[in-house]
C-alpha cells in the first residue's frame, strides 16, 4: 500500500482530520466492508459519515 492510501485510511470520515495515535473507532463499513476511521469528537456529535468506496451513510 502506498504511503498516500494509508494516509487517507488514517483520517476521520467525517472531518477529516488525522486520527492516528487519538482516541478513534475503527470498523468495517456495514455494506462493503471497507475501513472507516472516526475521530471521537465526530462520534460523540453522533456526526454523519459517508463510506469512500459504496457511499454507505451512518450516524
Amino acid at each position: 500500500m502506498s504511503d498516500s492510501a494509508q494516509d487517507v485510511e488514517q483520517q476521520c470520515v467525517s472531518c477529516g482530520i488525522m486520527v492516528a495515535g487519538m482516541n478513534a473507532a475503527s470498523f468495517s463499513c456495514p455494506d462493503c466492508g471497507t475501513g472507516i476511521h472516526r475521530c471521537a469528537k465526530c462520534r460523540k456529535q453522533s456526526n454523519l459519515y459517508e463510506c469512500p468506496d459504496c457511499g454507505f451513510r451512518g450516524p
